[in-house]
């Protein structure tokens, strides 16, 4: 936890209304495809109050919890409020670049998102681990597409503005996978299934609610390449590292993950 937030001191934030010079924004400068990945992480990165409630119920804070687990959940806590006004700020930066460049008004954007946001949000996963290496994966990808999204966009201030989420996704990364390294070291074998089962059945945020998402996930790949299974050799390196004794069961985790890797990646 004091890893992260010194990995994010206050010199290195960003403010939604000062880093960028929206009035720049022109939303002309971006091809279609371009313009339809914008509204489609807007939507990803909206719904937060989903995601915030998967950490509240698997993680609580209240009296019915013993004292060694409530200092547990009050620790991550920490990170989870930190991560959770980070992604707020995703969400409202792009919300304000959608506006200021054009792509949409804002009372029809807002009702737009509300109507997503308001859908129920659940991961199948009952260990925390799993909760862990579901973010991992989710974090890097979400990373690495917006990298590769930077490259190719012709607007220098959605540019600047996928440099910032980039860079925040990536401390989350790396606090997940910290995480996961540390289940990993304490209970080895025991965590090994529990990994497996969230690689077994990935999809990313909202998969299963946005209508045809299926369908545009596939368009915004076709507009910088964006495959979730990147990184899945992210996950691996986290395993290698954490697990000094190979076990068979650690070593067929490591084929599995590698063999759902999508062969181009």
């Amino acid at each position: 936890m004091t890893a992260f937030l010194r990995a994010g001191p206050a010199v290195r934030r960003w403010d939604v209304e000062s880093a960028f010079d929206w009035e720049r924004a022109d939303a002309g400068r971006l091809t279609e495809g371009q313009r339809s990945a914008v509204e489609f992480v807007t939507l990803i990165e909206d719904h937060l109050p989903g995601y915030f409630g998967v950490y509240e119920r698997a993680f609580p804070l209240h009296s019915g919890v013993d004292l060694d687990t409530f200092v547990h959940n009050r620790e991550l806590y920490h990170f989870t409020v930190r991560w959770a006004q980070e992604e707020d700020s995703h969400a409202r930066a792009l919300f304000r670049y959608q506006v200021a460049a054009g792509m949409a008004e804002p009372e029809q954007l807002r009702r737009g998102l509300a109507a997503e946001g308001r859908k129920h949000f659940e991961l199948p996963h009952d260990h925390a681990v799993s909760l862990f290496a579901y973010a991992l994966v989710q974090e890097k990808a979400t990373q690495l597409y917006y990298q590769q999204l930077r490259a190719v966009v012709g607007d220098p201030v959605l540019a600047g503005l996928l440099t910032r989420l980039a860079r925040d996704e990536a401390r989350h990364f790396a606090f997940m996978a910290d995480v996961v390294e540390r289940f990993l070291r304490r209970h080895g074998d025991a965590v090994v299934e529990p990994i497996r089962e969230v690689i077994a059945n990935f999809r990313m945020p909202l998969a299963d609610t946005i209508r045809g998402y299926w369908r545009w996930a596939l368009r915004i790949a076709d507009t910088a390449r964006y495959d979730h299974t990147d990184a899945y050799s992210h996950l691996i390196r986290v395993v290698n590292r954490a697990v000094d004794a190979r076990s068979d069961q650690v070593d067929e985790l490591v084929r599995f993950i590698d063999a759902c890797r999508t062969t181009s990646a």
